[in-house]
């Protein structure tokens, strides 16, 4: 029952454009009318695929009349048909005064061998410059699939529930309270409490879970999730904007706006990289004339042509966010919403886990196992506490509630005080309540029998008008993946896995002992656990915190990364994170360390991929040995490789 004011992160802004002018991924900068024109948009593509061959095919044979203006008109139109774009790109981003960029090394290269003659050469660089950019979209388009679906799952209509009456109307226009009605196979579209007894919900496009998970009345069911069993009815939580889908989408589109340290020198190093190849071109084709006996212009302005081809950066600069999208859009579909691909970075640097106990190891579902009291009747002393712990919502709080039924309804409560790490202290009837742990009579001076604090489970004590009344003990439940989670851990190389709770150290000794966790210390305020992993970083160790409660948020904003378990965890909690695991399954965390390692792996090799054939062609085409064939390869050959490693991502088991 701590209560703490979290220290919310900063949110991204908007996913940025390309100012740069080069051929990065923007993934989220996708719209609807854009995959509408997706089929139309081949169409030039292939005529000028088949003109390109047609053209090569009549030179081949030296086709009498494919000769002078024929000719070239051909092949212009082919040009055209694919380049016109791309020059469209150079002179706007000239004009805006952006000049080095990668429109404008493909249109120099291209245009130049036009001008030496080299029609069939100049077509093909243009032609499979933009095949590549159709495999980029189709990467895109697939490492989405996951997150699209989530968007797929926001109903147009609901039906409302109004005196007896159903109402179809736009989600939008819902208020929190009204009442409204889901249907078997059907998606919810709004957050709320389920109003029939029990009903089983299809829940994968949260939390990547195809395990139906069934609701009782009084439960939360949330926005994406689809009803199985029957019809049901739903008071609603939570207004469209502000339901949990609603938020999931805004993180997932956020997310391409906080770029990786890889991504971010990438743009750098593009941004000079452009300029220093344009001249070194002009230098290629101009300075031999002074040492060379025999130049010829066409000769090193053709060499100049193949450098500045192969000198395109768009390997890099389309393969590499490319590759942190798909990191993204893996981690979507188990279920894994990261906030920015520079946390699947951090991932990788992650050497100690630290834990909370509660809704994070633990289910987080107590009940209760034990009333005991002193000198009071017993379904008084039940009623008085529930009475007070209504007023809050921590799982203990909430375990003495549904253990007493309805029998404190009926009892007037004021004055009421959360007093973090304690417990709640306020006036029930005309009298004076605390309900919490040994600290908060320890607090107030009251005096309980010392036996209590060798039990071991969850304990609640209860003083009335200062004097000790009894306690309730709790119990709660390890999580069935628990266990894996942590030896999956240790695989990964995480050196050192820590537990920290508010709940009491023999409760928290138990579990870690259960759990076979390295480090863990119990009986901690919210303070307390700010206070271990501000010692852990001191030593030179990148934290990763998983908690899901409001008392975990300034924890989980001072941690490198910051892990909240979404489906349960508090929207503090949610909100400070970094990564979101949306079913509450802590077997997720290796699989978020293992998704940023794999996403890491991936981004290096196409860095190491195209720098090496790269320097390996520039090196033939400067000495005139390789030809704009091979500088083909070098760049647009290289991007298809690199988009296809990229999109590998998609397709491993995590």
């Amino acid at each position: 029952m701590e209560i703490t004011s979290p220290r919310t992160a900063e949110q991204p802004g908007p996913t940025k454009t390309d100012e740069k002018g080069c051929c990065e991924v923007a993934p989220g900068a996708n719209t609807v009318e854009q995959e509408e024109d997706e089929e139309t948009s081949y169409l030039p593509t292939i005529i000028s695929l088949v003109l390109l061959l047609a053209g090569i095919a009549l030179d081949y044979f030296k086709v009498d009349w494919f000769t002078g203006y024929i000719r070239l008109a051909v092949y212009s139109f082919a040009y055209l048909l694919v380049g016109g774009k791309v020059l469209l790109h150079a002179a706007r981003n000239i004009a805006k005064g952006s000049i080095f960029n990668e429109f404008l090394l493909m249109g120099i290269a291209t245009l130049g061998a036009f001008y030496i003659g080299e029609y069939a050469e100049g077509v093909a660089v243009m032609l499979f410059y933009v095949i590549g950019e159709h495999f980029q979209e189709a990467a895109v388009a697939r490492s989405r699939k996951s997150i699209k679906a989530l968007i797929d799952n926001r109903p147009d209509i609901v039906d409302l529930v109004q005196q007896n009456q159903i109402k179809s109307i736009n989600p939008q226009q819902v208020k929190v309270g009204d009442i409204i009605q889901v249907k078997p196979g059907e998606k919810v579209a709004l957050d709320g409490n389920l109003l029939t007894e029990r009903s089983s919900f299809n829940t994968a496009a949260l939390t990547g879970e195809s395990k139906p998970d069934t609701k009782s009345k009084g439960e939360k069911v949330l926005a994406g999730m689809i009803n199985l069993d029957q019809v049901i009815q739903l008071q609603v939580t939570s207004t469209y904007e502000n339901s949990a889908l609603s938020k999931i989408l805004q993180l997932v589109e956020q997310a391409s706006s906080r770029k990786a340290k890889t991504q971010q020198f990438i743009t750098r190093f593009a941004k000079v990289y452009t300029p220093v190849v344009v001249f070194l071109a002009i230098a290629l084709t101009l300075l031999p004339y002074f040492f060379v006996t025999d130049y010829v212009f066409n000769d090193w302005l053709y060499r100049a042509l193949i450098f500045l081809v192969i000198s395109c950066p768009c390997a890099l600069v389309v393969s590499i966010p490319l590759g942190y999208f798909g990191g993204i859009g893996a981690a979507s579909k188990n279920g894994i919403l990261f906030k920015g691909s520079n946390y699947l970075d951090l991932m990788t640097k992650v050497d100690t886990v630290v834990m909370d106990k509660t809704g994070t190891l633990t289910e987080g579902v107590f009940q209760v196992q034990e009333v005991q009291v002193n000198g009071l009747d017993k379904a008084e002393f039940l009623a008085l506490t529930a009475a007070l712990e209504s007023k809050s919502t921590h799982p203990v709080a909430l375990a003495v509630v549904a253990h007493a039924g309805e029998s404190y309804r009926q009892k007037l409560v004021t004055n009421v005080e959360e007093i973090s790490g304690h417990g709640l202290k306020g006036n029930v009837d005309d009298k004076t309540l605390l309900v919490g742990n040994g600290k908060l009579l320890k607090k107030f001076q009251v005096a309980y029998p010392a036996e209590i604090d060798s039990i071991v489970e969850s304990i609640v004590l209860v003083a009335i008008n200062n004097q000790y009344a009894g306690y309730i003990t709790i119990a709660d439940k390890i999580k069935e993946d628990a266990q894996a989670a942590v030896a999956r851990l240790h695989q990964l190389g995480i050196k050192t896995i820590v537990m920290l709770s508010g709940d009491k150290d023999s409760i928290v000794q138990k579990v870690a002992t259960s759990l076979q966790i390295d480090q863990a210390f119990g009986g901690l305020l919210p303070e307390d656990k700010v206070t271990h992993v501000e010692a852990l970083k001191k030593q030179g160790k990148t934290v990763a915190f998983v908690g899901d409660g409001i008392n975990d948020a300034p924890v989980i904003a001072l941690a490198d990364v910051g892990l909240a378990m979404g489906g349960l965890g508090s929207d503090a909690a949610i909100e400070t994170a970094d990564v979101v695991i949306q079913n509450d399954q802590p077997s997720k965390i290796a699989t978020a360390i293992n998704l940023g390692k794999k996403t890491n792996q991936i981004v290096w090799q196409n860095i190491g991929l195209a720098f090496g054939v790269k320097a390996l062609v520039l090196g033939l085409g400067a000495f005139g040995v390789a030809s704009m064939w091979e500088a083909v390869f070098a760049d647009v050959g290289v991007a298809f490789l690199a988009i296809l490693n990229a999109i590998r991502i998609q397709r491993m088991k995590f």
